[in-house]
């Protein structure tokens, strides 16, 4: 099984990787983007035809910025 990472997982591994420590505007974006299909496919449970759905209740719970 393929292991996965999440959103801030993903961000502090990217800090690590610059050389000076910093996360950049467009790692920070990443990571925003990551989480939320992280949570959509929560909410779907991974199943596609709820994927309308999810992201209704994405942009709901969270905003859709």
């Amino acid at each position: 099984m393929e292991t996965k990472q999440t959103a801030i997982e993903w961000l502090i591994q990217q800090k690590k990787n610059h050389k000076l420590g910093l996360i950049t505007k467009e790692d920070l974006i990443k990571a925003k983007q990551m989480e939320k299909e992280q949570i959509m496919k929560a909410y779907t449970n991974g199943s596609p035809e709820f994927f309308d759905m999810s992201e209704e209740y994405y942009n709901e719970t969270y905003g859709n910025g």
